[in-house]
C-alpha cells in the first residue's frame, strides 16, 4: 500500500475533497483553491496556489515528455509484467531526456 503524504492538483479537483480524504485519509489536500470572488481577490491564497501550481508543473512536465516524446499515451494490454517494463523503460529514457543537454554538454568540453 502506498502511503501519500500530499495530493496535488490544480482547480478542476477543487471540489472533490471529500473523495480525497476518503481515498488518502492522512494525506495533506494541496490542491489549488478558490482566492477570487466578485470583485475581491485574496492574494494570500492566490500566492498559495502559484506556488503549489509550481511544485505540480515540475512533475507534470516528466509525464508531458513521457505522452508526447515517447507515445506512452495508451497502455495495450499485454500483461502486466510487460505493461510494468515498458513503463520502467519509457521513464529511464524521459531521465536521460530531461539532461541530455548536460550529459552532451560534458562530452563536448
Amino acid at each position: 500500500m502506498v502511503r501519500r503524504t500530499h495530493v496535488w492538483g490544480d482547480q478542476a479537483y477543487r471540489g472533490q475533497s471529500d473523495v480525497i480524504h476518503e481515498c488518502s485519509p492522512r494525506a495533506k489536500d494541496c490542491t489549488n483553491k478558490r482566492y477570487r470572488y466578485k470583485n475581491w481577490i485574496d492574494e494570500v491564497e492566490r500566492a498559495k496556489n502559484r506556488t503549489k501550481s509550481r511544485v505540480r508543473s515540475k512533475v507534470e512536465h516528466v509525464f508531458a515528455v513521457l505522452k508526447l516524446k515517447f507515445d506512452f499515451t495508451k497502455v495495450r494490454y499485454r500483461g502486466l509484467a510487460k505493461n510494468a517494463n515498458r513503463l520502467f523503460t519509457a521513464f529511464a529514457l524521459v531521465n536521460l531526456f530531461m539532461v541530455r543537454k548536460r550529459l552532451l554538454g560534458h562530452m563536448v568540453a
